[in-house]
């Protein structure tokens, strides 16, 4: 089985074309491939399919075998396999999600990719959606105690269920000590991924995420993007901002609600899986 493997500002994923190979469990298949010591090793797979939506569909699988739907990472990452590939043959164009279909652009110089952009959508609010156990009409600055501290959190649907966690300095200590626990709170009933941020000023901010299925990760596109989402609805950055993971940078535009993602897909190699 012919893969690759790619990454975007960090977060690393195994991509392959699912026309070539008859796959009965993709659960099953995503947790092999992307163990990291028994298989290739990955955050998650991409992979690609006929649509009748759109020029192509993404599957998406995070490393513990759990399906999202939604992977902004990942969707930049499939959206160069499927053009490098020849699946796709243009430089705009759609792709089917379980989040809908996603507008592509691909910033192309002598005709390979420099950056991607991604229309991702609008930020949805409510708690319902996310969901989270709540009365209220909006989950914003809330009190929680985890282990033996209390957190102010805000939580959003941005594809897939994020929380924000404001702080002064990213302590990954802390990250890896209270975000799996925020992830699995009661309050959040099909779990959560945790984003921490530091705002540098209007136009820059620092995210670190804890991912749902995925844990600790350099990078997280929707935890980004939730993120901007969250600290625009706040007032605390401008409609346009860098935002710097551990993985690298990408660049978030808020325009009539809807949130632009641009950002680079990497190729690291492709080799043949023995399956």
């Amino acid at each position: 089985m012919k893969f690759w493997k790619m990454h975007g500002v960090g977060n690393d994923f195994i991509a392959l074309d699912g026309e070539r190979y008859d796959i009965k469990d993709y659960s099953e298949f995503a947790k092999k491939i992307c163990h990291r010591h028994f298989g290739v090793g990955a955050d998650g797979l991409l992979v690609a399919k006929k649509s009748d939506k759109a020029d192509c569909e993404m599957i998406y699988y995070n490393s513990d075998g759990s399906r999202a739907k939604m992977c902004g990472n990942g969707l930049r990452c499939f959206s160069k396999f499927v053009y490098d590939k020849k699946i796709v043959d243009k430089d705009t164009f759609k792709v089917e999600t379980l989040d809908g279909v996603k507008d592509i652009k691909l910033n192309l110089n002598s005709g390979k990719i420099e950056s991607i952009k991604i229309n991702m959508g609008k930020a949805n609010f409510n708690p319902k959606s996310v969901p989270v156990k709540t009365d209220k009409d909006i989950f914003i600055n809330e009190d929680i105690f985890v282990i033996d501290k209390d957190f102010k959190v805000s939580s959003l649907l941005v594809g897939v269920p994020h929380t924000i966690v404001f702080v002064d300095e990213i302590d990954k200590k802390e990250i890896l000590k209270y975000g799996p626990e925020i992830e699995k709170s009661s309050i959040f009933p099909e779990k959560t991924n945790v984003n921490f941020v530091k705002i540098v000023d209007k136009e820059n901010i620092l995210v670190s995420t804890w991912e749902r299925g995925c844990g600790y990760t350099l990078a997280c596109g929707t935890g980004i993007c939730a993120s901007s989402a969250m600290a625009h609805y706040l007032n605390k950055i401008s409609n346009k901002v860098k935002v710097k993971s551990e993985g690298g940078e990408l660049l978030i535009e808020i325009i009539d609600e809807y949130i632009y993602m641009q950002g680079s897909a990497v190729k690291i190699c492709e080799g043949i899986l023995e399956v």
